[in-house]
């Protein structure tokens, strides 16, 4: 069974930063899955953050938070990772781990808000 669980959401204010992480399990070998992060902000369609891309650990990322956010993955761990520094009210929104080698797998969120 494969499961991907999401921490590291909390309330910030503008300018702060926060570190999310997803563990994964059942996701074997866990190098072989590209990761991404997507978010959701109420009454917004679901976008892509970023990925990291499997074996090569390629980054990509939206025009949004380049410069601002970093992707990262420890394989040894299973955990993909999403650092996000100088946030904005902007950036609140449920964020999701996904992970896909052809089948694509989400996790169940967790919520990230920017406010003062």
């Amino acid at each position: 069974q494969v499961q991907l669980v999401e921490s590291g959401g909390a309330l910030v204010q503008p300018g702060g930063s926060l570190r999310l992480s997803c563990a994964a399990s059942g996701f074997i070998p866990f190098s072989s899955y590209t990761m991404s992060w997507y978010r959701q902000a109420p009454g917004k369609e679901r976008e892509l953050v970023a990925s990291i891309f499997a074996s090569s650990s390629v980054r990509s990322y939206a025009d949004f938070v380049k410069g601002r956010f970093t992707i990262s993955r420890d394989n040894a761990k299973n955990t993909v990772y999403l650092q996000m520094n100088n946030l904005t009210p902007e950036d609140t929104a449920v964020y999701s781990c996904s992970a896909v080698r052809g089948q694509r797998y989400w996790g169940q969120g967790t919520q990230v808000t920017v406010s003062s």
